[in-house]
């Protein structure tokens, strides 16, 4: 299991075949926790209490996957070629959720701040089922010779596969430094939760 999260604060052009790509279909997964407040800094101030720990603090919110792969390997004249390499892919949101009802104006600010939040999330969550079609793209045919226990295999999949979640994860700090940067998206919309 490989768990990697890509945090809301913190901070491969290889095709894919359509008919791999329609035998599976990412989860989604939303989990919440709760905040409380009346007002939007009340809020704010409770998804810094509240907010999920990563790294050096807390966070609005943040996007994390769980990815398995059953993968077939047969060994051909010597060698060894990757012949199927199936993801199970759950994209797992964690988003701030009020605990109780709120007065209809923070209402309105709230729904305005956690939507925008949300398609932030979701463009995480892209990326990452970006990086595991080029997994699958980059796995899928792959042949080593001289591998007849499949073995070597596994070592250059690796080192390809590390190639491509450090490119994703270069590319998620760096949509989150523009996200967050001053007057960024997720900049202006903390200033609307709090100031209304």
């Amino acid at each position: 299991m490989k768990r990697v999260s890509y945090v809301l604060g913190m901070g491969l052009c290889l095709g894919f075949t359509p008919t791999a790509q329609a035998q599976w279909k990412p989860v989604e997964r939303i989990d919440t926790y709760a905040v409380n407040g009346r007002t939007g800094i009340d809020l704010y101030r409770s998804i810094g209490e509240h907010g999920p720990k990563v790294s050096l603090g807390r966070t609005i919110a943040y996007t994390t996957f769980d990815l398995k792969w059953s993968r077939k390997y047969v060994p051909e004249g010597g060698g060894c070629r990757l012949a199927s390499a199936r993801p199970h892919l759950i994209i797992i949101y964690k988003l701030p959720k009020p605990s109780g009802p709120l007065p209809p104006e923070t209402q309105r600010l709230w729904d305005k701040f956690i939507k925008g939040i949300t398609a932030h999330e979701r463009v995480h969550g892209e990326m990452i089922l970006d990086m595991v079609k080029k997994i699958e793209a980059t796995s899928i045919g792959l042949t080593v010779a001289d591998d007849p226990g499949c073995k070597k295999i596994r070592q250059e999949l690796t080192t390809r596969l590390a190639a491509l979640s450090n490119e994703q994860r270069r590319k998620s700090r760096e949509f989150d430094k523009v996200e967050m940067s001053d007057g960024g998206n997720v900049h202006r919309l903390i200033l609307g939760l709090v100031n209304g």
